[in-house]
Protein backbone atom coordinates (compact mmCIF):
# COMPACT_ATOMS: atom_id res chain seq x y z
CA UNK A 1 0.00 0.00 0.00
CA UNK A 2 1.31 3.51 -0.86
CA UNK A 3 1.13 6.23 -3.23
CA UNK A 4 2.13 6.64 -6.92
CA UNK A 5 3.38 9.53 -8.85
CA UNK A 6 2.46 9.99 -12.34
CA UNK A 7 5.29 12.84 -13.75
CA UNK A 8 4.03 15.74 -15.95
CA UNK A 9 5.23 18.97 -16.72
CA UNK A 10 5.71 20.39 -13.24
CA UNK A 11 4.86 24.12 -14.24
CA UNK A 12 1.13 23.26 -15.74
CA UNK A 13 -0.47 24.51 -12.43
CA UNK A 14 1.59 27.30 -11.93
CA UNK A 15 1.14 28.45 -14.73
CA UNK A 16 -2.58 27.88 -15.21
CA UNK A 17 -3.15 29.29 -11.54
CA UNK A 18 -1.37 32.40 -12.98
CA UNK A 19 -3.61 32.74 -15.79
CA UNK A 20 -6.15 33.19 -13.59
CA UNK A 21 -4.52 36.70 -12.70
CA UNK A 22 -4.92 38.35 -8.99
CA UNK A 23 -8.43 40.07 -8.50
CA UNK A 24 -11.58 40.20 -7.39
CA UNK A 25 -11.93 36.54 -5.74
CA UNK A 26 -8.83 36.14 -4.18
CA UNK A 27 -9.55 39.06 -2.05
CA UNK A 28 -12.67 37.35 -1.03
CA UNK A 29 -11.25 34.25 -0.38
CA UNK A 30 -8.61 36.31 2.05
CA UNK A 31 -11.67 37.89 3.12
CA UNK A 32 -13.54 34.44 4.34
CA UNK A 33 -10.57 32.79 5.31
CA UNK A 34 -9.31 35.67 7.31
CA UNK A 35 -12.52 35.46 9.04
CA UNK A 36 -12.14 32.14 9.65
CA UNK A 37 -8.93 32.74 11.47
CA UNK A 38 -10.55 35.57 13.47
CA UNK A 39 -12.99 33.61 14.71
CA UNK A 40 -10.96 30.78 15.82
CA UNK A 41 -9.40 33.55 17.73
CA UNK A 42 -11.89 34.22 19.65
CA UNK A 43 -13.45 30.33 19.72
CA UNK A 44 -10.07 29.36 21.34
CA UNK A 45 -9.47 32.54 23.78
CA UNK A 46 -13.33 33.24 24.77
CA UNK A 47 -12.77 31.43 28.19
CA UNK A 48 -10.22 34.08 29.04
CA UNK A 49 -13.30 36.31 29.93
CA UNK A 50 -15.75 33.07 30.48
CA UNK A 51 -14.03 32.17 33.79
CA UNK A 52 -14.03 35.23 35.91
CA UNK A 53 -17.71 36.05 34.43
CA UNK A 54 -19.31 32.15 35.61
CA UNK A 55 -17.12 31.72 38.35
CA UNK A 56 -20.29 32.27 40.85
CA UNK A 57 -22.57 30.18 39.05
CA UNK A 58 -20.60 27.19 38.41
CA UNK A 59 -18.85 27.91 41.67
CA UNK A 60 -15.20 27.30 40.23
CA UNK A 61 -12.50 26.76 42.25
CA UNK A 62 -8.78 27.84 40.42
CA UNK A 63 -8.07 23.97 39.55
CA UNK A 64 -11.93 24.00 38.18
CA UNK A 65 -10.85 26.88 35.76
CA UNK A 66 -7.94 24.76 34.75
CA UNK A 67 -10.44 21.83 33.81
CA UNK A 68 -12.46 24.32 31.88
CA UNK A 69 -9.58 26.05 30.17
CA UNK A 70 -8.41 23.00 29.60
CA UNK A 71 -11.90 21.11 28.10
CA UNK A 72 -11.73 23.09 24.23
CA UNK A 73 -7.66 22.26 24.41
CA UNK A 74 -8.34 18.47 24.74
CA UNK A 75 -10.85 19.06 22.07
CA UNK A 76 -8.43 20.69 19.77
CA UNK A 77 -6.11 17.98 20.69
CA UNK A 78 -8.24 15.22 19.87
CA UNK A 79 -9.64 17.03 16.58
CA UNK A 80 -6.29 18.13 15.17
CA UNK A 81 -5.46 15.24 13.28
CA UNK A 82 -9.02 14.12 12.86
CA UNK A 83 -10.20 16.86 10.78
CA UNK A 84 -6.83 16.86 9.27
CA UNK A 85 -6.70 13.42 7.56
CA UNK A 86 -10.46 14.33 6.02
CA UNK A 87 -9.48 17.02 4.52
CA UNK A 88 -6.34 15.45 2.90
CA UNK A 89 -8.50 12.51 1.82
CA UNK A 90 -12.67 14.41 1.62
CA UNK A 91 -11.50 18.23 1.02
CA UNK A 92 -10.79 21.32 2.28
CA UNK A 93 -13.96 23.00 1.78
CA UNK A 94 -16.33 20.74 2.82
CA UNK A 95 -14.40 19.92 5.86
CA UNK A 96 -14.39 23.72 7.17
CA UNK A 97 -17.75 23.90 6.40
CA UNK A 98 -17.94 20.96 8.90
CA UNK A 99 -16.09 22.53 11.64
CA UNK A 100 -17.60 25.86 11.90
CA UNK A 101 -21.34 24.57 11.87
CA UNK A 102 -20.12 22.21 14.95
CA UNK A 103 -18.12 24.97 16.57
CA UNK A 104 -21.15 27.43 16.00
CA UNK A 105 -23.72 25.02 17.12
CA UNK A 106 -21.60 23.62 20.29
CA UNK A 107 -20.63 27.09 21.46
CA UNK A 108 -24.51 28.31 21.33
CA UNK A 109 -25.66 25.17 23.10
CA UNK A 110 -23.17 25.40 25.57
CA UNK A 111 -24.63 29.08 26.60
CA UNK A 112 -27.44 27.71 27.74
CA UNK A 113 -25.90 24.81 29.71
CA UNK A 114 -27.04 25.19 33.27
CA UNK A 115 -24.55 22.70 34.29
CA UNK A 116 -20.97 22.95 35.27
CA UNK A 117 -20.04 19.57 33.22
CA UNK A 118 -22.06 20.17 30.57
CA UNK A 119 -20.83 23.30 29.88
CA UNK A 120 -17.34 21.71 30.02
CA UNK A 121 -18.34 18.91 27.64
CA UNK A 122 -19.77 21.04 24.81
CA UNK A 123 -16.26 23.49 24.85
CA UNK A 124 -14.81 20.24 24.19
CA UNK A 125 -16.79 19.76 21.27
CA UNK A 126 -16.56 23.35 20.22
CA UNK A 127 -12.97 22.86 20.81
CA UNK A 128 -12.66 19.65 18.94
CA UNK A 129 -14.68 21.47 16.05
CA UNK A 130 -12.77 24.81 15.72
CA UNK A 131 -9.50 22.62 15.51
CA UNK A 132 -10.00 21.51 12.15
CA UNK A 133 -10.62 25.29 11.05
CA UNK A 134 -7.33 26.53 12.04
CA UNK A 135 -5.46 23.96 10.46
CA UNK A 136 -7.08 23.82 7.28
CA UNK A 137 -8.06 27.51 6.78
CA UNK A 138 -4.28 28.30 5.58
CA UNK A 139 -3.84 25.42 3.12
CA UNK A 140 -6.90 26.29 1.35
CA UNK A 141 -6.01 29.54 1.31
CA UNK A 142 -2.34 28.98 0.00
CA UNK A 143 -3.62 26.65 -2.78
CA UNK A 144 -4.97 29.31 -5.03
CA UNK A 145 -2.37 31.65 -4.74
CA UNK A 146 0.28 31.96 -7.33
CA UNK A 147 3.96 31.54 -6.17
CA UNK A 148 4.82 35.53 -6.05
CA UNK A 149 1.82 36.12 -3.79
CA UNK A 150 1.40 33.32 -1.95
CA UNK A 151 3.75 33.79 1.57
CA UNK A 152 2.34 37.53 1.33
CA UNK A 153 -1.14 36.87 1.05
CA UNK A 154 -0.64 33.83 3.72
CA UNK A 155 1.18 36.37 6.30
CA UNK A 156 -1.62 38.52 5.90
CA UNK A 157 -3.77 36.06 8.04
CA UNK A 158 -2.09 37.40 10.95
CA UNK A 159 -3.77 40.90 10.55
CA UNK A 160 -7.22 39.32 11.38
CA UNK A 161 -5.87 37.29 14.15
CA UNK A 162 -5.08 40.48 15.86
CA UNK A 163 -8.41 41.60 14.79
CA UNK A 164 -10.12 38.69 16.93
CA UNK A 165 -7.85 39.46 19.84
CA UNK A 166 -9.18 43.15 19.69
CA UNK A 167 -12.98 42.03 18.77
CA UNK A 168 -13.14 39.66 21.52
CA UNK A 169 -12.66 42.06 24.86
CA UNK A 170 -14.79 44.76 22.63
CA UNK A 171 -17.28 41.86 22.61
CA UNK A 172 -16.80 41.02 26.36
CA UNK A 173 -16.65 44.91 27.62
CA UNK A 174 -20.03 45.93 25.11
CA UNK A 175 -22.07 42.69 26.81
CA UNK A 176 -20.91 40.88 29.82
CA UNK A 177 -21.56 44.46 32.16
CA UNK A 178 -24.99 44.09 31.15
CA UNK A 179 -27.36 43.87 34.01
CA UNK A 180 -29.22 40.49 32.28
CA UNK A 181 -30.29 38.30 35.16
CA UNK A 182 -32.82 35.96 34.13
CA UNK A 183 -33.97 33.34 36.82
CA UNK A 184 -36.15 30.30 37.39
CA UNK A 185 -35.78 27.27 38.95
CA UNK A 186 -34.26 25.11 36.53
CA UNK A 187 -33.30 27.90 34.28
CA UNK A 188 -30.31 31.01 34.49
CA UNK A 189 -29.61 33.22 31.92
CA UNK A 190 -27.12 36.15 32.44
CA UNK A 191 -24.84 38.11 30.96
CA UNK A 192 -21.94 36.11 30.05
CA UNK A 193 -24.19 33.66 28.21
CA UNK A 194 -24.97 36.37 25.71
CA UNK A 195 -21.84 37.02 25.03
CA UNK A 196 -20.92 33.58 24.46
CA UNK A 197 -23.76 32.88 22.32
CA UNK A 198 -22.42 36.54 20.30
CA UNK A 199 -19.21 35.03 19.87
CA UNK A 200 -20.70 31.60 18.58
CA UNK A 201 -22.87 33.03 15.68
CA UNK A 202 -19.63 34.12 13.76
CA UNK A 203 -19.42 30.44 13.02
CA UNK A 204 -22.09 29.54 11.41
CA UNK A 205 -22.15 32.88 8.92
CA UNK A 206 -19.02 31.76 8.34
CA UNK A 207 -19.68 27.92 7.38
CA UNK A 208 -23.04 28.65 5.17
CA UNK A 209 -20.53 31.59 3.34
CA UNK A 210 -18.05 28.87 2.45
CA UNK A 211 -21.22 27.19 0.28
CA UNK A 212 -20.16 29.71 -2.02
CA UNK A 213 -16.64 28.98 -2.51
CA UNK A 214 -15.34 26.22 -4.79
CA UNK A 215 -12.57 23.42 -4.03
CA UNK A 216 -9.27 23.78 -3.64
CA UNK A 217 -8.49 22.93 -7.28
CA UNK A 218 -4.74 21.89 -6.23
CA UNK A 219 -6.41 19.19 -4.16
CA UNK A 220 -9.17 18.33 -7.03
CA UNK A 221 -5.00 17.73 -9.22
CA UNK A 222 -4.20 16.02 -6.55
CA UNK A 223 -6.85 13.03 -6.33
CA UNK A 224 -7.28 13.23 -9.93
CA UNK A 225 -9.57 14.83 -11.05
CA UNK A 226 -8.27 17.50 -13.38
CA UNK A 227 -11.69 18.26 -15.20
CA UNK A 228 -13.26 19.58 -11.89
CA UNK A 229 -9.66 21.71 -10.96
CA UNK A 230 -9.77 23.03 -14.74
CA UNK A 231 -13.44 24.16 -14.51
CA UNK A 232 -12.88 26.21 -11.23
CA UNK A 233 -9.61 28.15 -12.51
CA UNK A 234 -11.74 29.21 -15.06
CA UNK A 235 -14.38 30.65 -13.13
CA UNK A 236 -11.70 32.50 -11.00
CA UNK A 237 -10.49 33.92 -14.22
CA UNK A 238 -13.72 34.55 -15.46
CA UNK A 239 -14.21 36.70 -11.66
CA UNK A 240 -11.17 38.38 -11.66
CA UNK A 241 -10.85 39.38 -15.15
CA UNK A 242 -14.62 40.02 -15.89
CA UNK A 243 -13.94 38.22 -19.06
CA UNK A 244 -15.92 34.57 -19.83
CA UNK A 245 -14.70 31.68 -18.58
CA UNK A 246 -14.73 30.09 -22.05
CA UNK A 247 -11.91 32.79 -22.55
CA UNK A 248 -9.09 31.00 -20.33
CA UNK A 249 -6.46 30.88 -22.09
CA UNK A 250 -5.40 26.78 -20.31
CA UNK A 251 -7.58 24.19 -21.94
CA UNK A 252 -6.28 21.38 -20.09
CA UNK A 253 -4.01 20.29 -17.14
CA UNK A 254 -1.36 17.80 -16.43
CA UNK A 255 0.18 17.99 -13.32
CA UNK A 256 1.89 14.84 -11.27
CA UNK A 257 -1.09 13.17 -10.12
CA UNK A 258 -1.60 11.05 -6.84
CA UNK A 259 -2.96 7.58 -7.67
CA UNK A 260 -4.58 5.45 -4.31
CA UNK A 261 -3.53 1.80 -4.25
CA UNK A 262 -6.29 0.42 -1.95
CA UNK A 263 -8.69 2.43 -3.91
CA UNK A 264 -7.80 2.05 -7.36
CA UNK A 265 -7.49 -1.75 -6.80
CA UNK A 266 -10.98 -2.02 -4.76
CA UNK A 267 -13.22 0.70 -6.35
CA UNK A 268 -13.72 2.70 -8.95
CA UNK A 269 -15.09 6.09 -6.84
CA UNK A 270 -12.90 8.94 -6.32
CA UNK A 271 -11.81 8.96 -2.62
CA UNK A 272 -14.03 12.12 -2.29
CA UNK A 273 -16.89 10.43 -3.18
CA UNK A 274 -16.60 7.33 -0.38
CA UNK A 275 -18.98 6.82 2.00
CA UNK A 276 -18.27 7.63 5.59
CA UNK A 277 -21.40 5.28 6.42
CA UNK A 278 -20.53 2.15 4.59
CA UNK A 279 -17.99 0.00 6.02
CA UNK A 280 -16.23 -1.02 2.94
CA UNK A 281 -15.65 2.04 1.86
CA UNK A 282 -14.88 3.50 5.19
CA UNK A 283 -12.02 0.73 5.77
CA UNK A 284 -10.38 1.83 2.27
CA UNK A 285 -10.59 5.53 3.39
CA UNK A 286 -8.78 4.75 7.04
CA UNK A 287 -6.25 2.83 4.69
CA UNK A 288 -5.34 5.33 2.74
CA UNK A 289 -4.80 7.92 5.49
CA UNK A 290 -2.68 5.64 7.47
CA UNK A 291 -0.44 5.06 4.15
CA UNK A 292 -0.18 8.99 4.33
CA UNK A 293 0.27 9.13 7.91
CA UNK A 294 3.10 6.71 7.64
CA UNK A 295 4.39 8.64 4.55
CA UNK A 296 4.78 11.74 7.01
CA UNK A 297 6.77 9.56 9.05
CA UNK A 298 9.03 8.70 6.64
CA UNK A 299 12.10 10.53 4.61
CA UNK A 300 11.85 13.01 3.41
CA UNK A 301 9.14 14.33 5.49
CA UNK A 302 9.76 12.91 8.77
CA UNK A 303 13.14 15.43 9.74
CA UNK A 304 10.32 18.83 9.11
CA UNK A 305 7.66 16.67 11.05
CA UNK A 306 9.50 16.18 13.73
CA UNK A 307 11.07 20.38 13.99
CA UNK A 308 7.45 21.78 13.17
CA UNK A 309 5.50 19.45 16.02
CA UNK A 310 8.14 20.52 18.69
CA UNK A 311 8.27 23.93 17.91
CA UNK A 312 4.21 24.12 17.68
CA UNK A 313 4.13 21.97 20.97
CA UNK A 314 6.78 24.96 22.76
CA UNK A 315 5.20 27.86 21.09
CA UNK A 316 1.54 26.94 21.62
CA UNK A 317 2.05 25.96 25.48
CA UNK A 318 3.10 29.37 26.32
CA UNK A 319 1.01 31.12 24.11
CA UNK A 320 -2.49 29.85 24.74
CA UNK A 321 -2.00 29.21 28.60
CA UNK A 322 -0.90 32.56 29.28
CA UNK A 323 -3.01 34.48 26.96
CA UNK A 324 -6.23 32.64 28.47
CA UNK A 325 -4.68 33.37 32.09
CA UNK A 326 -3.93 37.23 31.51
CA UNK A 327 -7.29 38.67 32.14
CA UNK A 328 -7.37 36.26 35.38
CA UNK A 329 -3.80 37.80 36.22
CA UNK A 330 -4.98 41.69 35.39
CA UNK A 331 -7.82 40.79 37.75
CA UNK A 332 -5.84 39.68 40.75
CA UNK A 333 -3.41 42.91 39.93
CA UNK A 334 -7.02 45.16 40.29
CA UNK A 335 -7.74 42.77 43.65
CA UNK A 336 -4.64 43.01 45.13
CA UNK A 337 -4.17 47.32 44.24
CA UNK A 338 -7.60 47.74 45.63
CA UNK A 339 -6.48 45.70 48.83
CA UNK A 340 -3.20 47.53 49.18
CA UNK A 341 -3.30 50.99 47.43
CA UNK A 342 -0.02 52.14 46.44
CA UNK A 343 2.07 48.93 46.90
CA UNK A 344 3.88 47.14 44.45
CA UNK A 345 3.82 43.33 44.46
CA UNK A 346 5.31 40.83 41.71
CA UNK A 347 2.62 38.29 39.94
CA UNK A 348 3.56 35.62 42.14
CA UNK A 349 3.31 37.87 45.26
CA UNK A 350 0.12 39.35 43.93
CA UNK A 351 -1.11 35.84 43.23
CA UNK A 352 -0.66 34.79 46.58
CA UNK A 353 -1.97 37.76 48.10
CA UNK A 354 -5.11 37.40 46.37
CA UNK A 355 -5.55 33.61 47.00
CA UNK A 356 -4.72 34.07 51.00
CA UNK A 357 -7.65 36.94 51.13
CA UNK A 358 -10.27 34.25 48.96
CA UNK A 359 -9.07 31.61 51.31
CA UNK A 360 -10.30 33.95 54.50
CA UNK A 361 -13.60 35.08 53.18
CA UNK A 362 -14.29 31.26 52.36
CA UNK A 363 -13.60 30.89 56.10
CA UNK A 364 -16.15 33.68 57.20
CA UNK A 365 -18.58 34.37 54.01
CA UNK A 366 -22.00 32.20 53.86
CA UNK A 367 -21.30 29.09 51.90
CA UNK A 368 -23.55 30.50 48.94
CA UNK A 369 -21.56 33.28 48.40
CA UNK A 370 -17.93 31.85 48.37
CA UNK A 371 -17.66 32.32 45.08
CA UNK A 372 -18.98 35.01 43.99
CA UNK A 373 -16.43 37.68 43.78
CA UNK A 374 -16.97 41.33 42.48
CA UNK A 375 -17.38 41.95 38.84
CA UNK A 376 -14.76 42.38 36.53
CA UNK A 377 -13.10 45.65 36.53
CA UNK A 378 -13.40 48.02 33.31
CA UNK A 379 -9.71 48.41 32.94
CA UNK A 380 -9.42 44.62 32.34
CA UNK A 381 -11.31 44.85 29.29
CA UNK A 382 -9.49 47.53 28.46
CA UNK A 383 -5.94 46.12 29.50
CA UNK A 384 -7.21 43.18 27.30
CA UNK A 385 -8.32 45.36 24.01
CA UNK A 386 -4.61 47.77 24.23
CA UNK A 387 -2.93 43.90 23.96
CA UNK A 388 -4.69 43.33 20.84
CA UNK A 389 -4.00 47.05 19.81
CA UNK A 390 -0.37 46.42 19.95
CA UNK A 391 -0.04 43.64 17.62
CA UNK A 392 -1.48 45.46 14.84
CA UNK A 393 2.29 46.71 14.19
CA UNK A 394 3.71 43.16 13.86
CA UNK A 395 0.75 42.62 12.22
CA UNK A 396 1.62 44.88 9.69
CA UNK A 397 5.37 44.16 9.39
CA UNK A 398 5.23 40.32 8.74
CA UNK A 399 3.36 40.87 5.58
CA UNK A 400 5.09 43.67 4.31
CA UNK A 401 8.67 42.79 5.06
CA UNK A 402 8.44 38.75 4.66
CA UNK A 403 10.34 38.84 1.05
CA UNK A 404 12.95 40.84 2.44
CA UNK A 405 13.72 39.12 5.55
CA UNK A 406 12.16 35.63 5.20
CA UNK A 407 8.90 33.92 7.46
CA UNK A 408 12.39 32.10 9.01
CA UNK A 409 13.60 35.25 10.23
CA UNK A 410 10.11 36.66 11.96
CA UNK A 411 9.70 32.63 13.74
CA UNK A 412 13.09 32.77 15.31
CA UNK A 413 12.78 36.65 16.36
CA UNK A 414 8.78 36.21 17.78
CA UNK A 415 10.07 33.43 19.71
CA UNK A 416 13.32 33.85 21.32
CA UNK A 417 12.20 37.66 21.94
CA UNK A 418 8.99 36.17 23.46
CA UNK A 419 10.51 33.74 25.57
CA UNK A 420 12.89 36.75 26.84
CA UNK A 421 9.39 38.46 28.01
CA UNK A 422 7.82 35.56 29.81
CA UNK A 423 11.07 35.31 32.16
CA UNK A 424 10.41 38.97 32.87
CA UNK A 425 7.03 38.35 34.15
CA UNK A 426 8.66 37.42 37.20
CA UNK A 427 9.93 40.68 37.25
CA UNK A 428 6.56 42.82 36.85
CA UNK A 429 5.42 45.06 40.22
CA UNK A 430 2.65 46.49 38.88
CA UNK A 431 -0.45 46.13 36.87
CA UNK A 432 1.26 48.54 34.32
CA UNK A 433 4.24 47.02 33.77
CA UNK A 434 2.08 43.55 33.55
CA UNK A 435 0.27 45.33 31.17
CA UNK A 436 3.35 46.50 28.75
CA UNK A 437 5.16 42.97 28.97
CA UNK A 438 1.76 41.36 28.11
CA UNK A 439 1.36 43.26 24.83
CA UNK A 440 4.70 42.49 23.54
CA UNK A 441 4.48 38.37 24.32
CA UNK A 442 0.98 38.57 22.47
CA UNK A 443 2.40 40.84 19.89
CA UNK A 444 5.36 37.94 19.24
CA UNK A 445 3.47 34.91 20.14
CA UNK A 446 0.44 35.73 17.61
CA UNK A 447 3.19 36.75 14.99
CA UNK A 448 5.02 33.13 15.29
CA UNK A 449 1.63 31.23 15.51
CA UNK A 450 0.94 32.57 11.99
CA UNK A 451 4.39 32.46 10.32
CA UNK A 452 4.57 28.36 11.60
CA UNK A 453 1.18 28.15 9.04
CA UNK A 454 2.49 30.17 6.38
CA UNK A 455 5.94 28.30 6.56
CA UNK A 456 4.16 24.56 7.04
CA UNK A 457 1.83 25.15 3.05
CA UNK A 458 5.49 25.24 1.49
CA UNK A 459 7.28 22.64 3.72
CA UNK A 460 4.63 19.67 2.70
CA UNK A 461 3.37 18.33 -0.45
CA UNK A 462 -0.24 18.83 -0.90
CA UNK A 463 -1.31 14.85 0.22
CA UNK A 464 0.15 15.64 3.16
CA UNK A 465 -0.46 19.32 4.02
CA UNK A 466 -3.10 19.69 5.79
CA UNK A 467 -2.17 16.01 8.00
CA UNK A 468 1.31 17.80 8.70
CA UNK A 469 -0.28 21.13 10.10
CA UNK A 470 -2.92 18.94 11.87
CA UNK A 471 -0.46 16.76 13.53
CA UNK A 472 1.84 19.37 14.50
CA UNK A 473 -1.38 21.55 16.13
CA UNK A 474 -1.47 18.21 18.07
CA UNK A 475 1.24 18.46 19.69
CA UNK A 476 0.65 21.79 20.24
CA UNK A 477 -2.49 21.30 21.77
CA UNK A 478 -1.22 18.48 24.06
CA UNK A 479 1.25 21.39 25.18
CA UNK A 480 -1.65 24.21 25.81
CA UNK A 481 -3.59 21.31 27.55
CA UNK A 482 -1.17 20.04 30.00
CA UNK A 483 0.05 23.75 30.49
CA UNK A 484 -3.55 25.28 31.67
CA UNK A 485 -4.02 22.54 33.56
CA UNK A 486 -0.53 23.00 35.36
CA UNK A 487 -0.95 26.54 35.22
CA UNK A 488 -4.46 26.69 37.09
CA UNK A 489 -2.67 24.65 39.80
CA UNK A 490 0.88 26.26 40.23
CA UNK A 491 -0.36 30.20 39.99
CA UNK A 492 -1.60 29.45 44.03
CA UNK A 493 1.17 27.25 44.86
CA UNK A 494 3.92 28.44 43.17
CA UNK A 495 3.44 30.61 40.59
CA UNK A 496 7.76 30.75 39.54
CA UNK A 497 7.61 27.52 38.21
CA UNK A 498 5.07 27.94 35.21
CA UNK A 499 6.80 30.96 33.93
CA UNK A 500 10.30 29.68 34.25
CA UNK A 501 8.90 26.04 32.11
CA UNK A 502 6.90 28.56 29.22
CA UNK A 503 10.23 30.58 28.72
CA UNK A 504 12.41 27.69 28.98
CA UNK A 505 9.69 25.92 26.31
CA UNK A 506 10.00 29.35 23.91
CA UNK A 507 13.80 29.33 23.64
CA UNK A 508 13.44 25.32 22.62
CA UNK A 509 11.36 26.65 20.14
CA UNK A 510 13.11 29.39 18.57
CA UNK A 511 16.06 27.41 18.22
CA UNK A 512 14.56 24.42 16.03
CA UNK A 513 13.49 27.18 13.53
CA UNK A 514 17.30 27.47 12.69
CA UNK A 515 16.82 24.02 11.39
CA UNK A 516 13.76 25.10 8.93
CA UNK A 517 14.49 25.86 5.53
CA UNK A 518 13.61 29.49 3.93
CA UNK A 519 10.55 28.91 1.99
CA UNK A 520 7.78 31.39 0.13
CA UNK A 521 10.08 31.29 -3.22
CA UNK A 522 8.87 28.02 -4.97
CA UNK A 523 5.62 26.51 -6.89
CA UNK A 524 3.37 23.97 -4.43
CA UNK A 525 4.07 20.51 -4.99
Amino acid sequence: MGFDFIEAQGEDFERALESTGFGKFHFALLAVCGLIYMDTAISITIMSFVLPSAQCDFQMTSSDKGLLTAAPMLGMLLGSYFWGCLADTKGRKIVLIWTLLMDGICGILSAVSQLYTIFMILRFLSGFAIAGAMGICFPYLGEFQPSKYRETILCWMEMFWTIGVIVLPGLAWLSIPLEIDLVSDVFKFKSWNLFVIICSIPSILLGVWLFFFPESPKFLLDIGEPDAALDILKNIYSSNSGDSASNYPIKSLREKSRTFSVISSQSNKSIRSLSLRKPKELKMLIAEIWAQTKALCKAPHLKYTIITCLIQFGLTTSYYTLMIWFPELFYRFEEFETMHPGESASVCDVSASVTNATRMFRETANPADEFCGEPIEDSVYLHTLIIGIACIPTSLWLPLCVHKLGAKFFLIFSLLVAAGVTFGLYFVTSSTSNLVLSCIFEALTSLGISTVYCVMVDLFPTNLRVMAAALSLTFGRLGALLGNVLFGYLIDLECVVPIVLFGSLLVGAGLLCFLLPNTGKGALD
